[in-house]
């Protein structure tokens, strides 16, 4: 019993601390967002099909807004003052201010092009969404609301799954390096190179 005790202790841990980096690779207001309504819509595990419906809503909403945060960015123009934007096919949009307030003479010194969407950053941006989705099936209530009969083989996946994607992101993050500067992010240098 002791035995078997510890070896769920050791699972827990694993997984846990898996969850721990994993956090790190995405946008802090959407972790934030799943842990305090996760629980309500999930009602703690005890899903009705309203439950259901209003957990998937949730967790496809804060996949794309993983997805959404990949493509902004900051940078501080010449007047010294932190701007926030996001990438667009073929320049970058600035949220925090307008047209006649930044003026021309502070974006010369920013070239708004090279701020554009590029490849790497679809690829970010998938995979910080696959993060999320991984470490938000890996939640004790979301896992007994979707799967609440699924025996030990589904166990199993649902744990060492987000060591795999973990590890699998990681790589990706380290092969495919980005400077950009995501909003949310709680370490701006997370993706740098």
């Amino acid at each position: 019993m002791a035995e078997t005790v510890s070896s769920s202790r050791k699972v827990v841990d694993k997984t846990l601390g898996t969850a721990a980096n994993l956090v790190k690779l995405l946008p802090g207001g959407t972790v934030l967002a799943f842990q305090a309504l996760v629980p309500t819509f999930s009602n703690y595990g005890t899903c009705h099909i309203s439950n259901k419906y209003l957990t998937s809503i949730l967790l496809v909403i804060l996949a794309l807004s993983c997805f959404f945060f990949t493509f902004t960015d900051s940078f501080t123009g010449v007047d010294g003052k932190l701007y926030f934007g996001i990438a667009t096919c073929k320049s970058f949009y600035i949220f925090n201010s307008d047209e006649a307030e930044v003026g021309e003479t502070n974006l010369r010194m920013v070239n708004p092009s090279k701020y554009r969407i590029r490849s790497v950053d679809v690829v970010h941006a998938v995979f910080s969404s696959l993060v999320f989705l991984v470490l938000a099936f890996s939640d004790s209530g979301v896992q007994n609301c979707f799967f609440p009969n699924d025996g030990v083989n589904g166990k199993q996946l649902l744990v060492n799954l987000p060591l795999g994607i973990g590890f699998m992101a990681s790589i990706v993050f380290v092969l495919f390096p980005t400077s950009r500067k995501s909003i949310g992010y709680s370490d701006s240098n997370v993706f740098a190179s």
